[in-house]
C-alpha cells in the first residue's frame, strides 16, 4: 500500500471516538447481533469506492452512507435517462438529462451530513482506478461491463483491499467477495472476458436487493462484524426465489492474484 491510503483519517495522536450525535444517529445498529461501538468507529474511519452507482451501486452507496462509512467515493459517467428510472434509486424525474455523479452525490449528502461523499463524473480508467483503490479500504464493483469489473478487480488486488463484485441480469443477482492473497479474485473466475449484452433486461427490485447485500458485506468487512462471504459466489434467482452459495477456487496461475 502507498502512504496516501487513509491519509484523511485522524492521526494516532488524535482521540478516536464517536460523537454523541453519531451515537444517536446509529443507535439502532449498535448492540448485540449488529455493530459494536468499536465497529461503528471503524466505519467512520473507512473509505469505500462504489462504481458505478446505478441500479446496484446506487443502493449500495446509499446503505454505506446511511450506515456511517466515513467517506464514500462514487463514480458514474453520463446523464440520467428515462430507462434508468426502473432501478436507479439515487435519481428521479428531476434528474433526467443531468449528469448522474454530482446529482447522486448531492442526494447522498442529504441522507447523512456526518460523512463525506466524493463524486467522480466518469468511469475510472486503469490508472485512476489504481489511484482510487490506494485511497480506499474496500471497492464495491457494480458496473455492467466485464472490462470495468476486471479493471476494478486488478486495482483492488494491487492495493491489497477487499473487492465486492455485484452483477445482475433479469431477476437474478450475484455477489463475489474477494480477499486478495487469500481467495479467488474475479480474474480467477473469469479468465477470459465474457461477451457483454449492452441492453440486458433487469428488474429494479433485484438491482436494489443485490446492491443492498453488497453494502451489507462491506459493512461487515469494514466494521469487523459477522462472517463475510470471502471466496464465495452468492446467487439469488429471484424468478424462482432460490438462493445458492458456491465456494470459488483460486487459480494458482492467475495473472492478477497468483503472486499476492
Amino acid at each position: 500500500m502507498t502512504d496516501d491510503r487513509n491519509s484523511h483519517h485522524p492521526t494516532l495522536a488524535e482521540p478516536l471516538q464517536l460523537t454523541p450525535e453519531e451515537l444517536e444517529r446509529y443507535d439502532r445498529q449498535l448492540g448485540p447481533g449488529v455493530l459494536s461501538e468499536a465497529g461503528q468507529l471503524r466505519l467512520k474511519q473507512a473509505t469505500a469506492l462504489v462504481t458505478r452507482v446505478g441500479g446496484m451501486g446506487g443502493p449500495a452507496a446509499q446503505m454505506l452512507a446511511m450506515a456511517g462509512v466515513g467517506t464514500v467515493i462514487i463514480a458514474h459517467g453520463g446523464e440520467m435517462i428515462s430507462p434508468d428510472l426502473n432501478r436507479q434509486v439515487l435519481g428521479s424525474e428531476q434528474v433526467l438529462g443531468k449528469p448522474r455523479a454530482p446529482e447522486f452525490a448531492a442526494y447522498l449528502r442529504t441522507m447523512n451530513r456526518l460523512i463525506e461523499v466524493e463524486a467522480v463524473d466518469h468511469e475510472p480508467d486503469d490508472e485512476e482506478a489504481r489511484r482510487l483503490a490506494r485511497r480506499c479500504d474496500i471497492v464495491l464493483s457494480c458496473p455492467p461491463t466485464f472490462t470495468e469489473r476486471l479493471r476494478l478487480n486488478r486495482a483492488a488486488v494491487e492495493a491489497g483491499i477487499p473487492l465486492i463484485d455485484a452483477a445482475q441480469w433479469g431477476m437474478t443477482g450475484t455477489l463475489i467477495v474477494v480477499k486478495p492473497g487469500e481467495t479467488a479474485c474475479l480474474q480467477c473466475v473469469y479468465p477470459v472476458e465474457p461477451p457483454f449484452e449492452e441492453l440486458f433486461p433487469v428488474v429494479g427490485a433485484i438491482s436494489c436487493a443485490t446492491g443492498a447485500l453488497a453494502a451489507l458485506e462491506a459493512v461487515k468487512i469494514l466494521s469487523g462484524t459477522g462472517d463475510p462471504l470471502f471466496g464465495q459466489l452468492l446467487t439469488y434467482d429471484g424468478f424462482v426465489g432460490r438462493p445458492s452459495v458456491v465456494k470459488l477456487r483460486r487459480n494458482p496461475s492467475c495473472p492478477v492474484c497468483a503472486h499476492c
